[in-house]
């Protein structure tokens, strides 16, 4: 007879024990802590009444042989005692026949112990009929032996009624989780786990998972290595990381490998890398695919490739598809692109989103767009949202606007700061400022620098004009949210951002603040801000030094720097110089330069042929 749940044997389940009943054992059988001398001189006390015609003796007596696991000796005295009307020798004395093969004949004598008002016969009878596919049968006895208080009776009928989803199975389980049971709790838990997963989404999930956590907690306590596992995970995911550990040390050396592997996790975070090591050499060779990738990781930033890769496919062997996907991602580090797109693809027909991704990525960059879009489309579909913004930028590149956007609101939706980029700035083309600016808050607070700056653009064009001052003094500012946003994108190397910062504080007076900033979007390659330093250098009376900025934009297509350097040059009476640089403004533009240096231009051409 198979034994359910977390019960192996029938002598550790406790079953055989609760088989003789307490009741007509009251002088005991045998004392549990007691010495191996006390239990032979009971024995031969015992056989001694027994032989005395004692009908209790028998019964008492043909346990403890049965539980001693002598066969032949117990069955005449079981027998014996049964014929005397005694029920508990009539239940071990089917318990022993069901050992010797006799299932049937096992359920004779379970029947008339059970009808005779024997819990644990009633619950033996009810797991014969229910391995028979009675079920009926098996509930009726079931419960019988339940409600008379038969902690294993209330657990089977609850795995009875919980495979038909009958929802009085939740109930007896509680009843056998209250009176010890570790297995009912385990699973108890579980289903209040379930429940307040179900109703996280409506905030009613509180108190089911408080209750479940009590539970783990009971059957862990208890000795279950999966209860321990899950009390570890729901503590690591509140931060108590200590406890955590502790739970899934206990579960890990009980020989559950998640345990081991999370524990792994735990250690790494911590610093403790060796050790993690340990832990999960241990889950991985208990066939844990998840502590394989993560000595394959491992070996991997050590530089160990090929111990990496054994790893990997340790990990596909354990059916973790996480195996292909790393071995693709070391493959394409080490420019194997063959084999890479091998095992992108084993990844990607297993279902990893993210390896179709990066194939389609891979068949893009090597010109197969027509291949690369179906697994962008799968990944995306599958929830990659990575996969989503790729096929917003491959629609784009088609001009499939409309297409394209609606990929990159739905990698914004779930996050992705690029595309909600792209949707603000599709927003803001399409005159909705307000829709834009929702999009651009989330980009920008994602930590796109662009995000940042075009956030900053809409603010600034709101604000009201800055009130005039008195000459000579500065007024009191203090920044606006423009500016900070300003500021935010020009500290992330935002040349742009960084002119308009400069621009800001040389509004305010701040003249090194400005220079800072046009300094360092000069340097980073602005002609702008090169040639905003410049103006400033020669307001300041460094005008040689202003040259270098303005010549430095000038090279880089700026008119207006052009112009300056002509004007410079005629000043200085370098009128071939100046001719130059008013032809170069007067082809660089805009309009109103290009219509100032052609003047200038010619101007100096007469004085050059006077």
């Amino acid at each position: 007879m198979d034994v359910m749940g977390d019960k192996v044997t029938l002598f550790d389940s406790g079953r055989f024990a609760l088989a003789v009943d307490p009741v007509e054992i009251v002088d005991g059988a045998r004392d549990e802590t007691g010495a191996a001398a006390d239990e032979v001189a009971e024995l031969a006390r015992r056989r001694l009444a027994a032989e005395a015609g004692d009908a209790e003796a028998m019964s008492v007596l043909g346990a403890m042989l049965l539980r001693r696991g002598d066969l032949d000796a117990a069955e005449p005295h079981l027998r014996a005692a049964t014929a005397a009307g005694d029920r508990a020798a009539a239940n071990n004395l089917g318990v022993l026949l069901q050992q010797r093969g006799y299932p049937d004949e096992a359920a004779g004598w379970w029947r008339i112990a059970a009808v005779a008002g024997s819990a644990p016969a009633a619950h033996a009878l009810g797991r014969h009929h229910r391995e028979r596919g009675d079920e009926p049968a098996a509930e009726y006895w079931l419960r019988q032996s339940a409600e008379q208080g038969h902690v294993l009776g209330a657990y089977a009928l609850a795995d009875l009624l919980d495979h038909r989803a009958d929802a009085g199975a939740e109930r007896w389980m509680r009843i056998a989780a209250e009176r010890g049971h570790r297995e009912a709790a385990y699973r108890l838990a579980r289903a209040l786990d379930r429940r307040a997963t179900e109703a996280g989404a409506d905030g009613g999930g509180a108190e089911p998972r408080a209750e479940a956590e009590q539970w783990y907690r009971q059957a862990a306590a208890r000795g279950h290595r999966r209860a321990a596992l899950h009390l570890g995970a729901i503590l690591e995911g509140r931060g108590e990381l200590k406890e955590a550990g502790r739970w899934y040390l206990t579960s890990a050396k009980d020989g559950e490998p998640q345990a081991a592997c999370a524990l792994g996790f735990l250690l790494r975070d911590a610093g403790d890398t060796e050790s993690a090591a340990v832990w999960w050499l241990r889950a991985a060779q208990d066939g844990d695919g998840n502590a394989a990738n993560a000595l394959g990781a491992l070996h991997a930033e050590r530089g160990e490739t090929q111990t990496a890769e054994r790893w990997y496919r340790a990990a596909m062997d354990a059916g973790d598809v996480n195996g292909a996907y790393n071995l693709a991602l070391l493959c394409a580090e080490q420019g194997r692109t063959t084999q890479a797109e091998q095992w992108y693809r084993r990844a990607a027909y297993a279902g990893h989103r993210e390896a179709a991704n990066a194939l389609a990525v891979l068949l893009l960059q090597g010109g197969d767009t027509a291949g690369a879009e179906p697994w962008f489309s799968k990944a995306a579909e599958a929830g990659s949202v990575d996969a989503a913004f790729n096929l917003g930028i491959l629609y784009a590149g088609r001009d499939l606007t409309a297409e394209a956007l609606r990929w990159y609101e739905r990698a914004a939706a779930a996050g992705h700061t690029e595309a909600a980029l792209q949707v603000g700035m599709a927003r803001l083309a399409a005159g909705d400022e307000q829709d834009a600016e929702r999009h651009l808050r989330c980009a920008a607070g994602g930590g796109s620098a662009e995000g940042a700056y075009r956030l900053a653009t809409v603010l600034d064009a709101r604000r009201p004009p800055v009130p005039a001052h008195e000459l000579g003094e500065s007024a009191v500012h203090e920044k606006t949210e423009c500016e900070e946003w300003y500021e935010r994108a020009a500290t992330q190397g935002h040349r742009r951002a960084q002119v308009r910062v400069g621009m800001l504080a040389a509004a305010r007076g701040d003249v090194v603040e400005a220079a800072r900033w046009y300094r360092t979007a000069a340097e980073a390659g602005s002609r702008n801000g090169a040639f905003n330093l410049g103006l400033l250098l020669a307001r300041e009376g460094s005008e040689p030094e202003a040259v270098v900025w303005w010549t430095r934009a000038a090279d880089a297509g700026h008119g207006r720097a052009a112009l300056r350097l002509a004007l410079v040059h005629a000043r200085r009476g370098e009128l071939a110089e100046g001719q130059r640089w008013a032809d170069r403004a007067a082809a660089l533009g805009p309009r109103e330069v290009a219509a100032r240096a052609t003047r200038l231009r010619d101007a100096l051409r007469e004085e050059l042929s006077a």
